[in-house]
């Protein structure tokens, strides 16, 4: 397999993950300097989920018709000049604006990455090359709260942008270089009133999770919101059944491997959310440890995500994405569980322990789960495939957050004070059940599917008979 075009497209996405979380650590010195409050900085947060999910259905169409390499190197101008303008802005106007701007560029470059990946790679070497692909997507969350924090403390808030200036020239030039031209059909004309109906729907519904979950407006804005969000999106089925070429394909969901990855990944990345939102508030504000130290202790994590790659493969050959993706399922479900048991009693060593380990797992899940989307779709789809999967990957981490700040709000407000351990601990254990559900979605799976690219082998009996079953086509 030739790695230095995942680790290309890996690194762009490591800058897009790392400023999107590093930004959190540091909203009390921005707003400081902006003069504002910290939660009316969380606008800025918002701004930029909500431009992710008005562009990113979008960057299939773009790929296919100016072409994936050409867009994904404009992605990073994009995203380079909004870090720069974030770093100048000198008002919460000019920052949320510059927040937006940057979420175009990171629209682009998500879903754009994987589609290089998919048309530049063998099948059978897709899984290696996710593994590559999937480290920035765990390692930025949770390298960024300790990196804000350091940066922030002994220098300033304005480098977190800037620092991706050099990363993003670096990016840029390597990736004209050694990124394949990936050439596609040419697309019908794009789809307006999808774009319309789906942008209202995935913006109006992220907006209003984003609002109810961190209150900077009233919550009847939040729930407004979602309201529009979810009738748009109602409209939007009725419209892409009729369409010749809606801008998300439903038809998608016909493929039994990617609908059983689509809901699954969807409800195990609602913990992805939940956990870098929930672990440093209860370490800070139940353990009453300072926001650097909270971050070293969450680190870890990226550890046990970057081990995963050198084993994923062979894991895929002898046991299938199907047991594969229940066990690690299953395992995400214990160690998120295990975190609402953390005391501040628990020793360090303990709590890293348990992260590094829950890295590892979620690390092999997403893996997995990300090869087993594109195992059975036509190279003609992968366009429609990676736009899809990175919308429902973008309003699961948004439903994470705002299911974990939901249950947060509500038992503050019923015990009538501040925030204490037991709030972080149920939260944990009502995001640990939702996490177990998406294990579902794959028991009822085929054994065989994606046999293609996990390189997996029935016994010849079972064999015939599951490939009448998998495919779904």
């Amino acid at each position: 397999m030739n790695r230095i075009v995942p680790l290309i497209l890996a690194v762009a996405l490591f800058m897009e993950q790392m400023d999107s979380t590093v930004i959190s650590t540091s909203l009390p010195a921005i707003a400081h300097d902006l003069g504002v409050g910290p939660i009316t900085l969380k606008l800025a947060l918002t701004a930029y989920m909500v431009s992710l999910a008005i562009f990113i259905p979008l960057s299939g169409w773009m790929a296919d018709r100016f072409g994936a390499k050409r867009i994904f190197r404009a992605a990073i101008v994009v995203f380079v000049i909004g870090s720069i303008f974030c770093a100048v802005a000198d008002s919460i106007f000019a920052f949320v604006v510059s927040r937006f701007l940057q979420g175009m560029g990171g629209a682009m470059m998500t879903p754009v990455a994987r589609l290089v990946l998919v048309r530049s790679t063998p099948r059978s070497q897709l899984v290696n090359a996710m593994a590559l692909l999937t480290i920035p997507a765990l390692v930025g969350p949770l390298a960024g709260p300790p990196l804000g924090g350091f940066i922030t403390t002994y220098f300033s808030w304005h480098w977190i942008f800037l620092i991706n200036v050099p990363v993003g020239i670096v990016g840029f030039i390597l990736s004209g270089i050694y990124l394949p031209e990936v050439r596609s059909d040419q697309p019908p004309p794009i789809d307006v009133t999808g774009f319309i109906l789906s942008a209202i729907a995935a913006a109006g519904t992220m907006f209003g999770l984003s609002v109810m979950s961190l209150p900077a407006l009233p919550p009847v804005v939040g729930a407004m919101s979602v309201v529009i969000g979810v009738v748009a999106g109602f409209l939007y089925v009725r419209h892409a059944r009729s369409h010749p070429a809606p801008l998300l394909d439903l038809k998608l969901f016909h493929d039994s491997a990617f609908r059983a990855a689509a809901i699954g990944g969807t409800l195990f990345r609602i913990s992805i959310g939940a956990t870098p939102f929930l672990l440093p508030l209860m370490l800070q504000v139940g353990f009453g440890l300072t926001p650097f130290q909270s971050g070293l202790i969450t680190f870890s994590g990226a550890i046990g995500a970057i081990t995963t790659k050198f084993i994923a493969k062979r894991v895929l050959t002898v046991t299938g994405f199907r047991t594969t993706l229940i066990v690690a399922g299953i395992c995400g479900t214990i160690f998120t569980f295990i975190n609402g048991l953390f005391t501040p009693a628990t020793p360090a060593l303990v709590m890293i322990g348990v992260l590094l380990l829950a890295g590892f797992v979620r690390s092999f899940f997403f893996t997995s789960v990300n090869a087993l989307s594109f195992a059975d779709i036509p190279d003609r789809d992968a366009s429609k495939a990676t736009s899809m999967s990175a919308v429902l990957q973008q309003m699961s981490l948004a439903m994470g957050v705002a299911i974990a700040g939901g249950i947060l709000e509500i038992e503050s407000t019923f015990s009538g004070s501040a925030l204490e351990l037991q709030d972080f601990q149920l939260a944990f254990m009502v995001i640990s059940a939702i996490t177990l559900t998406s294990i579902i979605p794959f028991i009822r799976m085929s054994k065989s599917a994606g046999a293609s690219v996990s390189g997996h082998r029935m016994p010849r009996k079972e064999g015939i008979g599951a490939e009448s079953m998998g495919s779904g086509k």
